[in-house]
């Protein structure tokens, strides 16, 4: 009895901590947007506006603030301002190398064009008889590539549960084991911490989509 009562409890506390934290991370952000909006005159508040007090109103003032960020950001004049204030940026030694990096690898994830990220693969690292997933970004080229003996591959090893974090190594390619699973699919893999592999996630979907059909 008393097994099958910790069981269940621990089922309890797996089921509401991804909740939990989710809702956390929600109300934290809907808490941030709304102190947003407090900055507006009150006069122009959108409680004074429609009389009514707006639930969720941060989260759509965060919504509506991307997208005209994005739109300006798409334009002429918006790709310009970008421009000049990433030549500002760049003129401020530590500010530019943090925001250079964090840049170029939000821009490897995101970028619908960008190639940055080519195929997935499994290398032997930290050290051998451990293994890490990792991202190809480009082969080695240069002083790097003509001071050794075998051709090299650049990586991107990203960190648990976070992978905008991680490692650049270079690897000689024979080192190399490419794997068959998108990139989508190793991000999956890698937030997870290896609790949902792409095979599993698939299996889940095809569970779900039959449960639906039943009812």
């Amino acid at each position: 009895m008393r097994k099958k009562i910790k069981n269940i409890f621990l089922t309890g506390i797996a089921a509401i901590i991804p909740i939990g934290v989710t809702l956390y991370i929600l109300f934290f952000i809907m808490g941030m947007m709304n102190k947003l909006v407090q900055l507006i005159p009150a006069k122009y508040h959108p409680d004074q506006l429609f009389s009514f007090h707006i639930p969720g109103l941060g989260i759509i003032v965060m919504v509506v603030l991307i997208f005209i960020i994005g739109l300006v950001t798409r334009s002429y004049l918006g790709n310009k301002l970008v421009g000049w204030g990433e030549l500002f940026v760049g003129k401020i030694p530590v500010v530019r190398t943090i925001y250079t990096a964090i840049k170029q690898l939000v821009d490897a994830i995101f970028s619908e064009k960008s190639g940055s990220f080519k195929r997935v693969v499994l290398i032997e690292y930290p050290r051998k008889g451990l293994y890490s997933v990792a991202f190809v970004t480009g082969e080695a080229k240069g002083e790097v590539q003509t001071k050794t003996s075998q051709r090299c591959l650049n990586l991107f090893v990203p960190t648990t549960p976070n992978p905008t974090s991680g490692f650049y190594i270079m690897i000689p390619e024979t080192d190399v084991v490419n794997l068959d699973m998108t990139i989508d699919e190793a991000f999956t893999l890698i937030i997870s911490g290896g609790i949902y592999t792409p095979q599993e996630v698939e299996k889940n979907s095809e569970k779900e989509k039959m449960h639906a059909d039943n009812f």
